[in-house]
C-alpha cells in the first residue's frame, strides 16, 4: 500500500510551509531516510526524509507555493505495485491532527471527514473541527465558531482549543460582554487606492513576514511595554576585547591558521546581558496568566538579520560560558541562520533577547518584546561622547542601551535594578573573565 508523504509539522507555530526544492524527481527509487525534499518554514529551511523504501510518485507537493501542514505532497509505491491516478487528499486531515497521547480516543480521533454532529452547538454547526477539538471545547464550554484553527484548511485541533481555553477568548455565549470592538484596519483596497496604479509592484509575503507581523502586533497589542535607558562608558571593554584578541592562539583549519576566536562588542554584551540576569534573577522571569515563570539560566537570544525577515537564536546559559565560546557559538548560530539552517530548538525559548543596531550607527532605539521574554535589550552604537567627570568635561566612548519590559513580570524599580546591574558588568569588563 502506497505511503505517504506529508508536509511535516517542525516549528511550534507552524501552520503551513513551503516546499522550496525536490531532491527526487516522478519515479525516482528512493530508501527510507533518503532526501526527499526541502521545507520553508517561518524561521528555517528544514531537509526532510523519505518516510519509506519504493518509489516516489504523484508529486502533488508544488514548489513555492503554501502547503497546510499535514498535506499529502507525494505517495511512495512499492516496485510494481498499481498507481492510483489521483489519491485522496483526505489523510491530511488526520494526520495533521497532533498526535494525542493517551487521553485521546484513538477512535474518535482517526475518523475522516466530520458530519457535524447532534451533539454539536449550534453556533459549532459548519466549522471545521477534529472530533476530539470538538468534545474539548464542548467539555470547557467554548464556541468553536470563536477559536481559530491552525490546522490544514483551518480546521480546528486540540491544541487550538487549548490555547483558546487559556487565554478565555472563545467563551460560549454566556461569557463576559464583548470589549469594545477595535477601530478597523485599512483593508487592502483602501491601501492600494492612496497610491497610483503602474507606481508600484506588489511582493506576496512569505510565511517569515507573516508570522513576524502576526508576532509584532501581539507583542505590541497585549504586553503593555516600558522602557529604561542608561549610557554606558565602554573605553575599557574596549580595551580589553583588543587585548583579548591579539592573544587569541592561532588554530589550524581548512583554510589555514587562523585566531581561535575574535570577540565583537555585541559577544560582550551578550555577556554582560546574561550576568545581569544572573545577579537580578527576580527580572529573569517570564509572565503567564497563572503563575510567574522563574527561570534558573540565563537564556539570551540574539536578533539576526537574515534576508526577508530576522531570527533570534539562543545562546543558552550564557552567564556560564566564558566569551570566546560566546563569539564562536554566536558566529555559528548567526551563519545557519542566514541559510536558514536552525533547528526549531535553536531559536524557541529563551529568557531575553539583546538587538544591537550599533553596527549601523543607531545611536538609540526601543525594541519590542518577543514573547515569552519580560525584556529585551536594545544596543546603539558606540561613540565619542563629552562626559563630566569630577567637575571636568572629559571624552569617553559612550553607548546607550535601552531595556524594554514587560510591565506585568517586571516592574519600574525591578527593571532599573537590572539595566543598573548591566551597566557595572560592561563598564567592568573584567568581571566577565571571572
Amino acid at each position: 500500500m502506497a505511503v505517504e508523504v506529508i508536509l511535516p509539522k517542525v516549528d511550534m507555530d507552524m501552520a503551513t510551509g513551503r516546499i522550496s526544492s525536490w531532491h527526487v524527481e516522478e519515479g525516482a527509487t528512493v530508501k527510507k531516510g533518503d532526501l526527499l525534499f526541502e521545507i520553508e518554514t517561518d524561521k528555517a529551511a528544514m531537509e526532510i526524509d523519505s518516510p519509506a523504501a519504493g518509489i516516489v510518485r504523484n508529486i502533488t507537493g508544488k514548489e513555492g507555493i503554501d502547503i497546510a501542514v499535514g498535506e499529502v505532497v507525494a505517495w511512495i509505491y512499492d516496485e510494481g505495485e498499481a498507481v492510483a491516478d489521483a489519491p485522496a487528499a483526505a489523510p491530511a486531515e488526520a494526520v495533521a491532527e497532533e498526535p494525542a497521547k493517551a487521553e485521546a480516543p484513538a477512535p474518535v480521533e482517526a475518523a475522516a471527514p466530520v458530519a457535524p454532529a447532534a451533539e454539536d452547538t449550534a453556533s459549532s454547526a459548519g466549522v471545521r473541527a477534529s472530533p476530539l477539538a470538538r468534545r474539548l471545547a464542548k467539555e470547557a464550554g467554548l464556541d468553536l465558531s470563536a477559536i481559530s484553527g491552525s490546522g490544514p484548511k483551518g480546521r480546528i485541533v486540540k491544541a487550538d482549543v487549548e490555547a483558546a481555553g487559556q487565554d478565555g477568548g472563545a467563551k460560549a455565549a454566556d461569557a463576559a460582554p464583548a470589549a469594545a470592538p477595535a477601530a478597523p484596519a485599512m483593508s487592502d483596497d483602501q491601501v492600494m487606492k492612496l497610491f497610483e496604479e503602474g507606481s508600484y509592484e506588489l511582493i506576496p509575503h512569505d510565511s517569515m513576514r507573516k508570522t513576524i507581523a502576526r508576532r509584532l502586533v501581539e507583542a505590541k497589542s497585549t504586553v503593555p511595554h516600558f522602557y529604561l535607558t542608561l549610557d554606558c562608558e565602554i573605553d575599557a571593554l574596549l580595551a580589553l576585547r583588543k587585548q583579548l584578541n591579539e592573544a587569541a592562539p592561532m588554530v589550524k583549519g581548512e583554510d589555514g591558521e587562523k585566531p581561535a576566536y575574535k570577540l565583537s562588542v555585541n559577544d560582550m554584551v551578550i555577556k554582560a546581558h546574561a550576568k545581569a540576569l544572573a545577579m537580578v534573577p527576580e527580572a529573569n522571569v517570564s509572565w503567564t496568566e497563572s503563575a510567574m515563570v522563574k527561570h534558573k539560566n540565563a537564556d539570551v537570544g540574539v536578533a539576526v538579520s537574515i534576508p526577508g525577515g530576522l531570527i533570534t537564536p539562543i545562546i543558552r546559559r550564557a552567564d556560564e560560558k566564558t566569551l570566546s565560546a560566546i563569539s564562536n557559538e554566536m558566529k555559528d548560530l548567526a551563519a545557519r541562520a542566514r541559510s536558514r539552517k536552525l533547528k526549531a530548538e535553536e531559536y524557541q525559548g529563551g529568557n531575553t533577547a539583546v538587538s544591537n543596531l550599533g553596527m549601523f550607527g543607531i545611536k538609540d532605539f526601543a525594541a519590542v518584546i518577543n514573547p515569552p521574554h519580560a525584556t529585551i535589550l536594545a544596543v546603539g552604537a558606540g561613540e565619542q561622547r563629552a562626559v563630566v567627570k569630577d567637575g571636568e568635561v572629559k571624552v569617553a566612548t559612550v553607548m546607550s542601551v535601552t531595556l524594554s519590559t514587560d510591565h506585568r513580570a517586571v516592574d519600574g524599580a525591578l527593571g532599573a535594578e537590572l539595566l543598573a546591574a548591566f551597566k557595572k558588568v560592561i563598564e567592568n569588563p573584567l568581571t566577565m573573565l571571572v
